[in-house]
């Protein structure tokens, strides 16, 4: 019996995926630890939160759109307490979960490290490529995404398209 095996292509393409997957996150953690102490992690939960509607997710949504478990994300959130960026209520709405509010200083912690953050990130990634090379990225990165996500439950939207 034969193992269907990746082929060449095939294994050159998921060993760089993997390669990339691990030197990205670990080359955007040193940025955002030099220049505000931060995680990856954290700062997605700042971002997620500076997109929302009145800065504020619930916790639930906000450990999904930021790829965290809810125990993770409630570590992460509470770190971000103490350091006053963060602050944790019970939801308008309902009454019953937890919203996460980024607060004003926490605020000023996203306007301030964004630059950085953006700069390497487009140095670290599209920097080495072409124009028609990062738009190849973008659909099959799209493509494997809709295969992965069909109803689309579990995606990061782009800021103008964030929900609640």
């Amino acid at each position: 019996m034969t193992h269907p095996w990746l082929d060449e292509t095939q294994q050159r393409a998921w060993r760089a995926w993997l390669t990339v997957a691990e030197l990205l996150p670990r080359e955007l953690d040193t940025q955002l630890q030099r220049d505000a102490g931060l995680t990856h992690a954290a700062y997605i939960v700042l971002a997620m939160l500076s997109e929302a509607p009145g800065r504020s997710r619930r916790m639930s949504n906000l450990a999904r759109r930021a790829n965290q478990s809810q125990s993770r994300l409630s570590h992460t959130v509470a770190r971000l307490e103490e350091r006053g960026w963060v602050r944790r209520e019970r939801s308008p709405e309902d009454g019953r979960g937890n919203v996460a509010v980024l607060t004003d200083a926490g605020w000023d912690v996203v306007r301030d490290v964004a630059p950085g953050h953006v700069a390497a990130v487009r140095a670290a990634l599209f920097d080495p490529l072409t124009r028609q090379q990062t738009e190849a990225l973008r659909d099959v990165l799209e493509t494997v995404v809709d295969r992965l996500d069909p109803d689309a439950s579990r995606r990061v939207a782009h800021g103008s398209d964030v929900a609640g």
